[in-house]
């Protein structure tokens, strides 16, 4: 996974809290990040996706689904998180179908480990999920 010509400039608040996380957490934040975007960019129904600072973190907002968080902690310094609402049903869904290669807690974060590749293919199809579930929810 890298950093795609689809992946725009980060926003200078977001810059400085990435600016502030350690070298490997920028890292896979940063491929994850683009990963956002390529995949927005392969869903025309996902429209402009806008990224800014909720709860001190970096998101990502779209009208067709629900915000993505990513997130580095120093209490938990080998991980980042990738959050969706706690009101939504991704997380069950993501750990039906991925529980054997993606780390699902609780009913809002998925927990990826800085030390090694991410699953791009499974995490690419959550992040799509993400990106469509309003538009997905309401044609049900």
């Amino acid at each position: 996974m890298s950093i795609s010509a689809l992946t725009p400039d980060c926003p200078a608040p977001v810059r400085a809290v990435l600016d502030a996380y350690p070298p490997s957490a920028q890292a896979l934040i940063g491929n994850i990040r683009a990963l956002v975007f390529e995949t927005a960019a392969d869903l025309p129904e996902v429209g402009e996706v806008t990224e800014t600072l909720k709860w001190g973190e970096p998101s990502y907002l779209n009208k067709a689904g629900t915000t993505i968080r990513l997130a580095w902690s120093a209490k938990r310094p080998d991980v980042i998180g990738l959050f969706v609402n706690c009101q939504t049903t991704l997380i069950d869904a993501w750990r039906t179908q991925y529980g054997d290669v993606l780390n699902c807690i609780g009913n809002r974060e998925i927990r990826l480990p800085l030390d090694q590749p991410p699953p791009e293919a499974p995490l690419r199809h959550c992040i799509a999920m993400a990106l469509t579930y309003h538009k997905r929810k309401s044609a049900r």
